[in-house]
């Protein structure tokens, strides 16, 4: 009751005092400017203006810190797990490339019991995954199974093997694994080829829709891996858009369906030029994907792009999560952004636009088809090239890079990893969709300077 002595201001009386403060210079082309997904973003927002406050359950207080881990050996990635679980990580991705890897071995010496252990596999084989799902029902962790025939086909351009081969044993694992969550849509991709946030909704939904149509009697959990970007409140309403539209969609085939969200920071605005700054760009980012309402926050090393994993850039990342989480707070209440005015017209906004752009794409045959046909790579590749235009022009700022260049700064003699796009030109059965960072020309400039200046 502490203001009810005050007298209520309509945001019609905002608007005019603002007006009024401008001395005539005009009001929207002034204080509102405009979105890459058309989003019209105004100087406030008030009670009085139409926004619709979202029903959107997440746990914050959850949300678990996840250490990646690409498995070259087994005995050596058993040991860093455990090692990283008692240094803050709470679950573990294992990337497992191949099949010959013992993976019932890696998840039972696991020692210091994770909140859940995440197998992504670099292929499609049956009979692991049943092995997995056997051994899940003796653990004391969450197992998830990651496999996307899906993204392999638009990341790699081919399917693991062919699309009716690998959906046939979709539905097969279907029909037999009981222990662990196995279905995944890998959605990372969208974000990091360029695509605006609208079209990454829709093309989730278009993506997990595709799955539900293919696999006959789904009705279990859903994994979905996201790229965050730097756009801190449109983020956290791209997540929160995301979780609402999905729930929208499972209803429509089985309501016990839930969805599990995986969220990382994306590649696209990281640079090799004073690098350092990516960890305040990964810092925002995984804030945004802890108040977005992510079940699962992945940092990256800042140092990702161009070195080789080595401890002192993931206990970098993994302490940034920490601090996030022990000092900072992130995890002392749900549902965080709800009733936040401005949030909750980004989430309205962004899920309506999704909506209509994954109508579309159903009307004209759905994602697999868009894909063979080039659509939805077009689509990707104009949203991509209109933000590398800002970009380009300073109009989208990457400090450290295009905005306060550091010219004294030398790489040329320290990338362990090749940081740009790859040419690998094979036979496909689609084009796939290329991942690419908004500095490489500029970086591959530098670095060229480099090499003539010596």
């Amino acid at each position: 009751m502490l203001f009810n002595q005050f007298e209520k201001v309509t945001s019609k009386q905002w608007k005019n005092q603002i007006q009024f403060e401008l001395k005539g210079a005009d009001y929207n082309e002034t204080l509102v400017w405009e979105s890459l997904e058309g989003i019209k973003v105004k100087p406030f927002y008030h009670n009085d203006d139409d926004t619709v406050t979202t029903n959107i359950t997440t746990t914050n207080t959850n949300f678990a810190i996840v250490q990646e881990i690409y498995v070259h050996n087994t005995e050596k990635s058993i040991a860093k797990a455990n090692e990283v679980l008692k240094r803050g990580a709470e679950s573990i991705r294992f990337i497992i490339p191949n099949n010959e890897i013992n993976v019932v071995q890696l998840i039972n010496q696991i020692q210091n019991t994770p909140k859940a252990v995440y197998l992504q596999f670099l292929f499609l084989n049956q009979e692991t995954i049943l092995a997995v799902d056997t051994e899940a029902a003796k653990l004391p962790f969450e197992v998830f199974i990651l496999v996307d025939p899906i993204h392999q086909l638009l990341f790699d351009g081919n399917f693991y093997k062919d699309g009716t081969t690998d959906f046939e044993t979709l539905n097969q694992i279907n029909n037999k694994v009981q222990n662990c969550n196995w279905l995944t849509v890998n959605a990372t991709t969208y974000q990091n080829a360029g695509a605006n946030m609208v079209q990454q909704i829709a093309y989730t939904l278009a993506h997990t829709n595709e799955y539900l149509n293919r696999i006959s009697t789904f009705n279990k959990n859903i994994t979905i891996q996201v790229a965050v970007g730097g756009n801190y409140f449109f983020e956290i309403a791209k997540l929160r858009a995301l979780r609402l539209t999905l729930n929208a969609l499972a209803t429509e085939y089985d309501n016990t369906i839930s969805f599990h969200i995986i969220a990382k920071p994306t590649l696209r605005n990281k640079t090799i030029y004073d690098y350092n700054v990516n960890m305040l760009r990964t810092t925002t980012e995984c804030m945004s994907a802890v108040l977005g309402g992510a079940n699962a926050v992945e940092n990256i090393a800042y140092d990702a792009i161009f070195h080789k994993t080595n401890e002192f850039g993931d206990r970098i990342a993994r302490n940034q999560l920490l601090i996030l989480k022990e000092e900072s707070y992130f995890n002392k209440v749900n549902n965080p952004a709800d009733g936040a005015y401005y949030i909750e017209n980004l989430t309205q906004q962004l899920a309506e636009k999704g909506l209509d752009l994954f109508k579309d794409i159903e009307k004209n045959g759905g994602l697999i088809t868009q894909l063979i046909e080039g659509t939805i790579q077009r689509k990707i590749t104009e949203a991509a090239t209109k933000e590398q235009e800002l970009f380009n022009q300073g109009k989208e700022v990457l400090l450290g890079t295009n905005k306060y260049p550091n010219l004294q700064d030398k790489m040329a003699n320290d990338l362990e990893l090749y940081p740009f796009v790859k040419n690998n030109p094979r036979k496909t059965l689609i084009s796939p969709i290329i991942e690419k960072r908004l500095a490489e020309t500029i970086e591959q400039e530098r670095l060229e300077n480099e090499k003539n200046a010596k």
